[in-house]
This record gives C-alpha cells, sequence and structure tokens, in this order.
C-alpha cells in the first residue's frame, strides 16, 4: 500500500498537544481556525500523496542525469513541481506582503512532514528554498527583497545553500571560495561547492544560490565569511532573468538514497567569474548562513518523522498481511505475522518514537510563532527560548526515529525487506543522509549541552523543566492506574533530567566529559519531553473521552500510546544518566593504537 497521509495523527498532534488555535489571538494569526487547519492540511494530503507518493520510487530508480551542465531530474518530477508551484505550496507560511499565504510556521512544518514522507528527494528542493526565503527577509535589501522575494516565495525560482568543499566539511572555516568586488557594488566569485542539494535541475525557471565566500583580505576561519546571492540566470537589462551566470554543475554525486534528488558539484567562475551581490554585511556570512541551517534543522526533523512515518505504514501493512507460523489466541495457521508479540513490539515503538518526534518538531514550530506573532514581549521572549531549546531535540530525535523505524520495516519485512524491489531498503537508504546533514546530530548534542544549557542563566530548561512538572500534577489529578504510571515515570525522567542538567552545566566540570555524554544527554532530552508531549495528548484524549466528542477508540488509543511510551522509554532515562556521566576517562582510556 502507498503512503497516506496520517492527518488524524497530524491534526491531533497541532490541535491538542501545541493547541495551535491559541495563535487565533495574536494579530497575525487572527483568522486561523480549526476548519482552515484541516482543510489546508486536508488539501497537503491530497497532494502529497496523489502526486508525490507515486513518483517516489521512479525516482529512486532513474535518478537525475547531467549532460552538458544540465541536469534532468527524474521522470515525474518536473510535472509534479509544476502542480507543487500552482498550488502555492512554498509560500504557505510565508507573510502575505511578501507573496505567501501567511499561515504558521507549525502547519509549514506539517506540510513538510508529509511532503518528506511522500517524496523525501522531491521534497528537499522546497525545503531548501524556504531556508534561502527566511534569509532574505530578514536580511535581504528592500532590492533584494523586491527582485528576488516574490518567484522564491511562489516557487517559480528555487534555491540552494552552498557551503561545502573538498576540503571544508564541517570546519566551514577551512572553505576557499572567493569573492572580489565590483565597482557597480556587485561581486565576482570563484570557487567549487560539493553536495549541493538541488544545485542544478530543470523543474524551476531560476535557481537561486546562496553562496559562503571570502572577500579579499578577509582574516582566515568562519569570521572571514560572507553570504552571497548568485542566481542562476541574470536580469537581462529588460527585467528579463535570460542571462546565463558563469556557474554550472560539473558533477552528480552517486548516493546511498535520495536518488531523485540531484546533489551536484558546482562551479563558480570556472569562466568569467560568476555575479553575486553580498547579503547582510561582509564578513557576517555564518550569521547568515545560521538563519537558512536553523530554518533546515526543523525541516530536516520533519524529513525524519516524514520517512518514518512512510516506512511504519509500509511496515503495518505488510504485518497485516504476511502470515507466517502460529501465534498465541490466534485461531488462524498461519497466523499474520502482526500478531507475534515481537513484531506487534516493533509496530508499537515505532509508533511511539513517531508520535513523540512529531510532537517535539511541531511544538518548535509553534514556538516560532509565538515568538514573532504574541502581542506580549514575554512571551515572545520565552517562546523563543523554547525554540532555541527544542530545535537541536527535533533535528536529531526526529531523524534518529527516521533511521530507527526504516530499519525496523526492513526487519518486519524479513528477507524481503533486503530485496530493493519491495521498496523497504529505499526508505533505509533514504533516511540514512538525515542524521548527517544540516549538523551532524553530533554537533546538535554539542550545542544543546555546549550552548543551549547554558543560555539565560538556564532559564530554557528550567522553564521546560517546570512545565513537565505541571503536567505529572495533572497526570495524577486523572485517579487513573494508567496516568498513575505515565504520572510516575515522567516523574522519575523529569528528576533524572534536572540532576543531568545540574551535571552537564556545573562550570567545574570538565568539557571533554560534558562532549562525550552530550549524545547520550540529548537522547535524555528527547525521550524525556517526547513523553511529556505524549502526556499532554493524554490527557487531552481523556478529556476528549469524556465530553464523548469525536472518535473515542482513536483518543485510547492515543492514552495507550503514552503509556507505552512512559513504560519503556520514560523508565529508562535513569539509565540514560548513567551513560551521560561515564566521563571522557572511559572513552579514551583505549589508545588509537588499541582500537585497531
Amino acid at each position: 500500500m502507498s503512503y497516506q497521509a496520517p492527518v488524524r495523527d497530524i491534526l491531533f498532534t497541532l490541535e491538542h498537544i501545541c493547541q495551535i488555535q491559541t495563535l487565533a489571538a495574536t494579530k497575525q494569526y487572527a483568522d486561523l481556525s480549526p476548519d482552515l487547519t484541516q482543510a489546508i492540511m486536508g488539501e497537503a494530503a491530497k497532494f502529497t500523496t496523489q502526486e508525490l507518493a507515486s513518483i517516489n520510487r521512479a525516482g529512486d530508480q532513474a535518478g537525475s542525469t547531467l549532460a552538458d551542465g544540465v541536469v534532468t531530474t527524474a521522470p515525474g518530477f518536473k510535472q509534479a513541481y509544476a502542480q507543487f508551484v500552482e498550488g502555492g505550496w512554498q509560500g504557505l507560511s510565508f507573510p502575505e506582503p511578501d507573496g505567501g499565504m501567511g499561515l504558521p510556521n507549525a502547519l509549514g512544518v506539517a506540510f513538510m512532514d508529509m511532503l518528506q514522507a511522500a517524496n523525501m528527494a522531491f521534497g528537499l528542493g522546497p525545503m531548501l528554498t524556504m531556508g534561502a526565503i527566511e534569509v532574505l527577509i530578514q536580511a535581504g535589501t528592500p532590492e533584494q527583497k523586491q527582485t528576488w522575494l516574490p518567484k522564491l516565495i511562489t516557487g517559480e525560482w528555487s534555491a540552494s545553500m552552498n557551503l561545502t568543499e573538498p576540503q571544508a566539511g564541517s570546519d566551514v572555516g577551512a572553505l576557499r571560495t572567493s569573492a572580489k568586488a565590483r565597482a557597480d557594488g556587485s561581486f565576482v566569485l570563484k570557487g567549487q561547492k560539493i553536495f549541493i542539494t538541488w544545485g542544478e535541475h530543470d523543474c524551476a525557471q531560476n535557481i537561486v544560490h546562496l553562496v559562503l565566500a571570502r572577500t579579499e583580505n578577509s582574516p582566515a576561519g568562519t569570521k572571514g565569511l560572507s553570504l552571497f546571492l548568485v542566481p542562476k540566470y541574470l536580469d537581462d537589462g529588460a527585467g528579463n532573468f535570460t542571462v546565463r551566470n558563469d556557474v554550472f554543475a560539473i558533477g552528480l554525486e552517486h548516493k546511498l538514497g535520495i536518488h531523485g534528488s540531484p546533489t551536484c558539484t558546482m562551479e563558480y567562475g570556472g569562466s568569467t567569474g560568476a555575479v553575486g551581490w553580498l547579503i547582510g554585511e561582509e564578513m557576517r556570512g555564518m550569521a547568515m548562513m545560521f538563519i537558512m541551517m536553523n530554518s533546515a534543522r526543523l525541516n530536516v526533523g520533519a524529513q525524519g518523522v516524514g520517512i518514518a512515518e512512510r516506512a511504519w505504514q509500509q511496515a503495518y501493512f505488510y504485518a497485516t498481511e504476511r502470515k507466517q507460523g502460529k501465534a498465541a489466541d490466534v485461531d488462524e495457521i498461519p497466523a499474520a505475522i502482526i500478531h507475534h508479540p515481537d513484531v506487534r513490539r516493533m509496530l508499537l515503538d515505532g509508533k511511539a518514537k513517531i508520535a513523540a518526534a512529531r510532537a517535539i518538531i511541531y511544538a518548535c514550530g509553534m514556538a516560532a510563532d509565538l515568538a514573532e506573532a504574541s502581542g506580549d514581549a514575554k512571551i515572545r521572549a520565552r517562546a523563543k527560548r523554547r525554540e532555541d531549546l527544542l530545535t537541536p531535540l527535533a533535528k536529531s530525535f526526529g531523524t534518529d526515529i527516521g533511521v530507527e523505524v526504516a530499519s525496523m520495516n526492513v526487519q518486519v519485512h524479513g528477507g524481503m525487506g533486503f530485496i530493493e524491489e519491495t521498496g523497504a531498503a529505499q526508505h533505509y537508504r533514504d533516511a540514512r543522509i538525515t542524521p548527517i546533514y544540516e549538523g551532524t546530530n553530533g554537533i546538535q548534542a554539542i550545542d544543546l549541552a555546549g550552548r543551549k544549557l547554558s543560555m539565560q542563566g538556564g532559564l530554557l530548561f528550567s522553564e521546560m523543566i517546570a512545565e513537565m512538572r505541571e503536567t505529572v500534577i495533572a497526570c495524577n489529578e486523572q485517579k487513573s492506574p494508567v496516568f498513575a504510571r505515565i504520572a510516575n515515570q515522567l516523574e522519575r525522567a523529569v528528576t533524572t533530567l534536572q540532576t543531568t542538567a545540574t551535571w552537564m552545566a556545573d562550570p567545574a566540570r570538565d568539557r571533554k566529559d560534558a562532549l562525550s555524554g552530550a549524545t547520550a544527554f540529548q537522547t535524555l532530552c528527547a525521550h524525556s519531553i517526547g513523553g511529556h508531549y505524549l502526556a499532554i495528548g493524554a490527557l487531552a484524549a481523556a478529556k476528549l473521552i469524556r465530553a464523548k466528542t469525536g472518535d473515542g477508540a482513536y483518543y485510547q488509543s492515543r492514552i495507550e500510546l503514552a503509556d507505552y511510551f512512559a513504560s519503556t522509554y520514560l523508565a529508562a532515562v535513569p539509565a540514560l544518566a548513567e551513560q551521560v556521566q561515564v566521563g571522557a576517562d572511559v572513552i579514551f582510556a583505549i589508545s588509537i593504537e588499541g582500537l585497531i
């Protein structure tokens, strides 16, 4: 069975966990209503399932091709992109004055969840364009906004992000691409970039490349970097973008997955020099690029959840159809494998992790909306702190579970999962890049433990912990054995999170010890906060059941899902704390030579 957008789960997360309807109290989103939210998500589901999911497999098999500097995308991609533009989906969460629909970021993230699940290789293009739009809105000059934003927001033009060079990966400060100023205020760029997603293709009329480069006499390292806008086509002087700029794809990467996404080696200035314009201030390139990267990190988290959802659905339907062996309490022999406890455990595990990660990601999008739109300065500041805290968790947890659930899908399929024709392997291959790009998950852990933990005197964490304790109280007030279990495990997790955060933040702590435990700490935070959000969902579900509103069986399943997560992942949080505090001495006890 092909992908079906999980609209019910998405709406439950938006409405009952993130409480998106509260945005209607702001001037910016005054027109937001449950009917509008449901209508937008319904149309998004139709587009992604009907137009994109059907060409996902063909994209994997055919991939993109490069000939004479021109990339031809996989069969169906160009036509699907035209429909994407016609639907106005690129501008979903961008301001109406700039040509967008003016809807909340939380809805944009939910759309990205569906888009990436339906066709991750296709979805990468619009995802990168979103980041470029954010940069121009926040840092572009009035002239740059007027020239480039309208067609980027409609999707008629796309964008790419150009950081990596052969000698400069995570160490961005080592890049060498140069930018020389010209008398008219433009710059000429020369250099080569690698791993450039959707750097060249045949879907959009123009491609706006955002490129990190060094101006003349700039200092070494990241401090000397500036950000430039370098279009594929330049203005011919009459407002027509038909003049070919000196920027070309000179290679296509042959990748493990996302074959339908053209990942290019780009050459800037191989002949006359690529013309570009400075965005923001000179030597402030990293600050500009981080606007784009923060947008991308949240959306890559949604990408992880999306591919997890796609893989989970495939595993579920295979498990209901595949019959093997005898199962307890089932008369039919052979029984569908979904009746076997280990298969059921794998499916429930995946479902719970997807729900927890989706809640973290949507809550991050919701926080971004409040940080921008609330009329109360205190609410804006608090929401910004929440966005800062959740961003590394959204990216890392969302992508970790993407890989885990895609791997589980292969396992449920057994030997058939290892055979390409079932499609299970594609989801695993596609998912595997997500913990790597837009800042590896290890880098997210360093950001969380090294920067976010100590920001504003630890206020980001203390506010979160206080909210989690309120959820514990609310669960206990239900006077129910199930909610008592959830409350007990959540309370243990919150206490562990607080004590572990204190241990990590101790100024006397050796930095090497803290960094050695950073990834385990990040997982501990994600499980604790994810369990908190699932508990909020369970409380909302219980209230809806009492009111006899809607689908009672579905609401009961949300309570049971929160109970399962609490009984497994929240229960394991204290053990994660032990991993956090192992320390560098244990990790480095074996010499490099001894590792061989």
